[in-house]
C-alpha cells in the first residue's frame, strides 16, 4: 500500500497505523446531533473527517446522534445534508443514525447489567450532583449502587416497558466514584424520556446517553478513527472503557482536535438557538449567523470555505483565529472573478448642466480587470446621475479628493465633472448639485495633462434600478462572545449596527442578477442576491465582505 505523507498530527497517526499494521484501511465518521444548524465549526469537522479518509482512499459515514428526541427535529437533519453536499462532500450510500441501532444498544446496556458493571439509580436531581463529588473530593456511592444483578434488569426492562416516569430511575455505568476524571463517576447510560423521536416516533420511553450510543455506534459502523474536538478529550476514557467493558474487538481510536473558535462570533450552538427564538436574527439563515446556510446566503463558495479550514490547520491547542481570515479567503476569490457594478447606496442627485436634454452616450467599462476575459460592457450616461451622498462634501478636510464646491472628479469611465452650485431646501439638506462635464475628458482621460485624483462612481437617473442593500458587521461587539465578565450576559455585546439597510440605485444590469452571480460594487465590497428575499420576488443584495478603504482608515484616524 502506497502510504501518503502526513500533513497534521492526526494523518501521522493513522499513516502510524497503517505502516504497522494496526489498521489496514480508514474509515472515519461525521456524526453531527440534529438540534440545530451547522455553522463553521462544523465545516472545519466536516472538511477534516472527509478530507482525511479521502487522503488515504477510505470513507466517511455520515451519522446523525439522535439521541435527544426533545431537541431533535427532521428540518435539522435535511439542513445538515444540504450544508455537507453544498461544501463538497459526498457520503454515497452511507448515512446513519443512532437510533439505527437502538435495539442494539439497548441489548449492549443489558449486557453491563449482566456483567455488574452497570446498575438502576434512584438518585433525583441535586442528590446525583452532590454523591458525585467535586473535582477536589471524591464522589459517594449511590445507596443503589450494589443491587442485585436480577434486580438492575428487572428494573431496567420495566424502564422499557415504561411503567415509570421520568426522573425516577436512571441506568448508571458502575465505575469509580473516586476517579479524578468526574465523567467515570459511575456516568449515566440511559434515562426515561418520554417524547416523540422524529424516526422511531413513541417506540422508547428511555434513550442512551451520547457517551453510550456514540462508541457502540463508531464500532458498529466499523469506524477506525473516531476524530473529535478537544472537549471530549476528558470523555474518551469513558469512550473506551464501554468498549473494553463490552469485550468489543477491533475498536475504533478517538483523536481529538482543537475545535475552531473566532473572534466576534459565537460558536455555541445552544446560543444561537436562543438568537433564532427571540428572532435577533431572521432565522438559521440570517447572513449574520456563523451558520454555513448563513455563510451561503451571504455569498460565501464552498472552495472559500474549504481554503480557510485548509489554511487555519489542524492542532491540539485551543486558539482563536481571526475572522479576517475568513473575510480574506472569500476576497481573494471573488476579486478574480466578481463582476464589477456601480451602486449608489445613498444617492443624491446631480444635474449636469452643460449636457443637452434627452442625451445619452454609452459609456464602455471593464467588467473585471483582474480577468480581461470578462470582456467590457456598456452603459448609458446622461444630464442626471446619482452619486453618492458621501462623495460630496461642501467644506472637505485636506487630502479629499472626491466632489466639492468647485472641485473637479473622474466619473468612472465617464467624464470630468466640476461643481458649479448646490441646491438645498429649507432645512439645508442637499437636494440637487449641479455640476459641468468637460466634453473632451470621455472615458475618463485627462485631456490637457491636468491631474484629477478623485474617482467615484454614478448610476444614470432615467435607467437606475432600486434595490435594498444590506450591510452587515460583527454581531457582536465582543471579540471572544463566549468570554463574559460576570456581571453581564452574552446579549449585552449584541451589535445595534449588524445589519443597516440602504435604498440603493443600481446599474441597469442588477435587475436581471441571479443567485449565481456575485458582484464587486466599486469602493464598496462583494455582494450577492439575498436568495430568502428573491424567493418572494424582492430585489436585496447582501454585502458579503468589504474592501480596503484607505480613506475610511484615514478618517477614522
Amino acid at each position: 500500500m502506497n502510504i501518503p505523507e502526513p500533513s497534521n498530527f492526526i494523518q501521522e497517526i493513522i499513516v502510524d497505523d497503517l505502516k504497522t499494521g494496526k489498521r489496514n484501511a480508514v474509515h472515519t465518521r461525521f456524526p453531527p446531533e440534529p438540534n440545530g444548524y451547522l455553522h463553521i465549526g462544523h465545516a472545519k469537522s466536516i472538511c477534516l473527517n472527509f478530507s482525511t479518509a479521502a487522503k488515504f482512499g477510505g470513507k466517511t459515514n455520515l451519522r446523525f446522534d439522535d439521541t435527544n428526541p426533545s431537541k431533535e427535529e427532521i428540518e435539522y437533519v435535511d439542513s445538515i445534508r444540504e450544508d455537507v453536499r453544498w461544501l463538497g462532500f459526498d457520503w454515497e450510500e452511507r448515512e446513519y443514525f443512532a437510533s439505527d441501532y437502538y435495539d442494539q444498544i439497548y441489548d449492549f446496556a443489558e449486557q453491563l447489567i449482566l456483567k455488574g458493571k452497570a446498575y438502576i439509580c434512584e438518585l433525583k436531581g441535586d442528590a446525583v450532583s452532590e454523591y458525585r463529588g467535586t473535582l477536589t473530593e471524591a464522589g459517594k456511592p449511590s445507596p443503589w449502587r450494589d443491587r442485585p444483578v436480577s434486580e438492575n434488569l428487572d428494573l431496567f426492562r420495566r424502564m422499557k416497558a415504561g411503567e415509570f416516569e421520568e426522573g425516577a430511575c436512571f441506568l448508571r455505568a458502575k465505575i469509580d466514584m473516586a476517579h479524578p476524571n468526574m465523567n467515570m463517576r459511575d456516568p449515566a447510560v440511559y434515562r426515561i424520556k418520554k417524547a416523540s423521536h422524529h424516526r422511531t416516533g413513541d417506540k422508547w420511553c428511555i434513550y442512551p446517553m451520547y457517551d453510550f450510543a456514540h462508541p457502540i455506534s463508531d464500532w458498529i459502523e466499523n469506524i477506525t478513527h473516531s476524530i473529535c474536538t478537544l472537549e471530549f478529550e476528558a470523555h474518551r476514557p469513558l469512550y473506551d472503557w464501554f468498549l473494553q467493558a463490552l469485550e468489543l474487538k477491533n475498536c475504533p481510536q478517538q483523536i481529538e482536535f482543537a475545535r475552531l473558535n473566532l473572534t466576534y462570533t459565537m460558536m455555541s450552538k445552544r446560543r444561537l438557538l436562543e438568537l433564532v427564538q427571540n428572532k435577533v436574527v431572521m432565522g438559521w439563515s440570517d447572513p449574520r449567523m456563523p451558520t454555513i446556510s448563513g455563510l451561503r446566503r451571504r455569498g460565501y463558495s464552498p472552495s472559500s470555505i474549504r481554503e480557510f479550514c485548509d489554511r487555519i490547520g489542524i492542532s491540539k491547542a485551543d486558539s482563536m483565529v481571526d475572522i479576517n481570515l475568513l473575510y480574506f479567503c472569500i476576497r481573494e476569490e471573488l476579486n478574480a472573478s466578481a463582476q464589477r457594478a456601480m451602486a449608489v447606496l445613498n444617492p443624491v442627485k446631480v444635474v449636469i448642466d452643460n449636457w443637452e436634454e434627452g442625451r445619452f452616450d454609452e459609456i464602455e467599462v471593464e467588467n473585471n480587470p483582474e480577468n480581461p476575459a470578462q470582456g467590457n460592457r456598456k452603459i448609458l450616461f446622461g444630464r442626471e446621475i446619482y452619486i453618492e451622498r458621501d462623495d460630496f462634501m461642501e467644506n472637505p478636510p485636506k487630502k479629499y479628493f472626491r466632489l466639492h464646491p468647485d472641485g473637479e472628479v473622474r466619473l468612472k469611465g465617464a467624464y470630468f465633472i466640476k461643481c458649479v452650485r448646490v441646491d438645498k431646501d429649507d432645512q439645508g439638506n442637499i437636494l440637487e448639485i449641479h455640476c459641468t462635464y468637460d466634453p473632451a475628458s470621455r472615458g475618463g482621460e485627462s485631456p490637457d495633462g491636468r491631474k484629477v485624483k478623485g474617482t467615484i462612481q454614478w448610476v444614470s437617473v432615467p435607467h437606475a434600478v432600486s434595490a435594498e442593500v444590506r450591510l452587515f458587521d460583527h454581531l457582536f461587539t465582543l471579540e471572544n462572545p463566549a468570554d463574559v465578565p460576570e456581571d453581564k450576559v452574552w446579549s449585552d455585546y449584541l451589535n445595534p449596527n449588524s445589519m443597516i439597510k440602504c435604498e440603493a440605485k443600481l446599474e441597469p444590469m442588477m435587475g436581471k442578477a441571479t443567485l449565481a452571480d456575485r458582484y464587486q460594487f466599486m469602493r464598496l465590497g462583494y455582494f450577492c442576491l439575498d436568495s430568502e428575499e428573491n424567493k418572494q420576488g424582492k430585489l436585496v443584495f447582501n454585502r458579503t465582505v468589504e474592501l480596503k478603504d484607505s480613506w475610511g482608515k484615514m478618517q477614522a484616524k
